[in-house]
C-alpha cells in the first residue's frame, strides 16, 4: 500500500454517509400522524433538538451488552415524549407505548434515510486500493440494520458505536477501541465526519488525521430514534 494511504478509515455515521429525509420533525409527525395526533413539523424539529442536546451522552458503562439494548430504547423513549410535551401534543397519544414502538422500529429500516451521491463511490474507491474502512459513531445499535437495509454494511469491517463502548465522540476512547480492532496506529488512520467538535475535535486529539465534511446546513442531524 502506498504511503498515501492510510491503514484504515473510519467514517462517522448520520451526517457523513447518510441522513434523515426532510427532518427529523417531518419523520415525528408523520408516524404521529398514523396515531392520529397532528402536529406543526418545524416545532417538533425544534423541540426535539433541545430535548436531544439537553440529554445525557447515550453511553452506558459498566452496563451488561444483554443490557444496551434496553437502555437505548428508554433513553430516545425520553427524548421522544420530552419532544411531543414541549409542542403541547403528549396527552393526546392514546398509546404512546404503541407510537415509540412504531416510531424506533421505523428509524431502523431505510424508510427515513437517504444515502448522499458521493457516498458508495466513495467508499468503493478506498475498498478497491486494499484500505479498511469502519464507521465511528454516537449512534445506536440500529445502526447494524441500517446500514444493512441502506446497502452500506458490506464496505465495512468495524462498527464502534458509544452505546457498546461506553464513550461518546469527541472522547478519545471511542476512537482508540475503533484502532484496536485493526490493530493500527492512530497515526495510520484517518477519520472522516461533519461535526467539528465530534469527529474533527475528537479525531485530532486521539491522533488521528481527522477530515472535516461539510455537508449541507439543513443536514448533519444526530442519530435519531
Amino acid at each position: 500500500m502506498g504511503a498515501q494511504h492510510p491503514q484504515v478509515i473510519f467514517f462517522d455515521a448520520v451526517g457523513t454517509l447518510f441522513d434523515v429525509r426532510g427532518s427529523v420533525g417531518e419523520v415525528y409527525c408523520q408516524v404521529a400522524g398514523e396515531f392520529g395526533v397532528e402536529a406543526e413539523a418545524a416545532a417538533v424539529n425544534r423541540a426535539f433538538f433541545q430535548s436531544f442536546r439537553a440529554a445525557s451522552p447515550m453511553t452506558f458503562p459498566n452496563v451488561d451488552s444483554a443490557e444496551i439494548a434496553e437502555r437505548e430504547y428508554a433513553w430516545w423513549w425520553a427524548i421522544a415524549a420530552e419532544t411531543f410535551q414541549q409542542v403541547g401534543v403528549l396527552n393526546q397519544f392514546g398509546d404512546f407505548s404503541a407510537f415509540f414502538s412504531s416510531l424506533y422500529d421505523y428509524f431502523a429500516s431505510a424508510g427515513p434515510w437517504f444515502v448522499y451521491d458521493d457516498t458508495k463511490a466513495s467508499l468503493v474507491y478506498w475498498r478497491d486500493r486494499g484500505v479498511d474502512l469502519g464507521i465511528v459513531s454516537n449512534f445506536d445499535s440500529r445502526i447494524y440494520s441500517v446500514l444493512d437495509e441502506l446497502g452500506l454494511a458490506e464496505f465495512f469491517k468495524t462498527v464502534t458505536i458509544s452505546t457498546e463502548v461506553g464513550a461518546a465522540k469527541p472522547s478519545p476512547s471511542v476512537f482508540q477501541q475503533a484502532l484496536q480492532k485493526h490493530q493500527c496506529e492512530a497515526a495510520a488512520a484517518w477519520h472522516v465526519g461533519d461535526s467539528y467538535r465530534e469527529d474533527y475535535e475528537g479525531a485530532t486529539a486521539a491522533g488521528l488525521r481527522a477530515i472535516l465534511l461539510k455537508r449541507d446546513a439543513q443536514h448533519g442531524t444526530p442519530p435519531v430514534g
